[in-house]
């Protein structure tokens, strides 16, 4: 039996309260990795919150180098896999919605920029996007991820399953006005993927808009092994990785599709 056990880390994140925002990280993190989880998960922008504007030039994290330095030490010390979420990077004038992913070791192991900035809140203006998706193995389990509105562009998370995706993670900063269509998002880019789908959410307001929190883990068929509700919270889910390879043995879609078709 191949098992991973999660450990989901759901925060309020304080808008432009950096330094306050990495205490309450650390001290999450070395928490969850106590209770015996091997990859802690962390959300969308956790050390800016949130936001767009002119400030972040200020807040984002120059080269990423401060978020590195502390999750590379968290996971070393604690020898624990940290799928990083996501950070506000600055390199030169050009902002980056960064996913850091490091190993046991403390080695940084995967990055990812944020491919597609949710337009309706002006993200594509102050964030620069991503042009290619990452893969990296955990414990043995090939992973990827993608972040927040990417879930809405299934022909992103596809290209990843193709390539023998296991457990796909996805941090985010979703209001909750649109939890439904989270909640159907997370289900479905499980379901036709064959895959685990990890996403956590953040909580709290950013400014007056609630977040929906409702981090969610979800097996290849689709239930749903974890549901938080809307405040900060810390949970440990354990996903047996075996079931991957019988559904996709049971049910081949990646063997069925017909790509010269469509």
């Amino acid at each position: 039996m191949k098992e991973l056990r999660l450990g989901i880390i759901q925060l309020a994140t304080e808008i432009g309260q950096v330094d306050k925002n990495f205490e309450t990280l650390m001290e999450k993190v070395r928490a969850v990795a106590k209770q015996g989880a091997d990859v802690v998960v962390l959300p969308e922008t956790w050390n800016t919150g949130f936001m767009t504007g002119p400030e972040l030039h200020a807040l984002a994290d120059e080269s990423g180098q401060r978020a590195q330095a502390l999750l590379g030490e968290l996971a070393q010390s604690e020898h624990v896999n940290i799928f990083g979420g996501s950070v506000a990077v600055k390199e030169g004038d050009t902002i980056y919605n960064r996913t850091y992913v490091y190993n046991r070791k403390g080695e940084l192991l995967s990055t990812y920029d944020k491919m597609h900035g949710f337009s309706p809140a002006k993200e594509n203006e102050y964030f620069t996007g991503g042009n290619s998706i990452h893969n990296f193995t955990l414990d043995g389990v090939l992973c990827s991820s993608a972040t927040c509105y990417d879930i809405r562009f299934p022909e992103l998370i596809r290209k990843s399953a193709l390539q023998g995706i296991e457990l796909f993670f996805l941090p985010a900063q979703w209001p909750l006005l649109r939890l439904h269509h989270w909640q159907i998002l997370n289900q479905a880019r499980a379901i036709e993927n064959q895959m685990f789908f990890c996403s956590v959410n953040g909580c709290g307001t950013i400014g007056k808009l609630p977040m929906a929190g409702h981090s969610m883990v979800v097996d290849p068929w689709g239930e749903v092994l974890l549901e938080c509700d809307e405040t900060p919270q810390t949970h440990i889910v354990t996903i047996d990785l075996d079931i991957v390879d019988h559904i996709r043995s049971k049910i081949n879609v990646f063997r069925d599709r017909k790509p010269n078709c469509y």
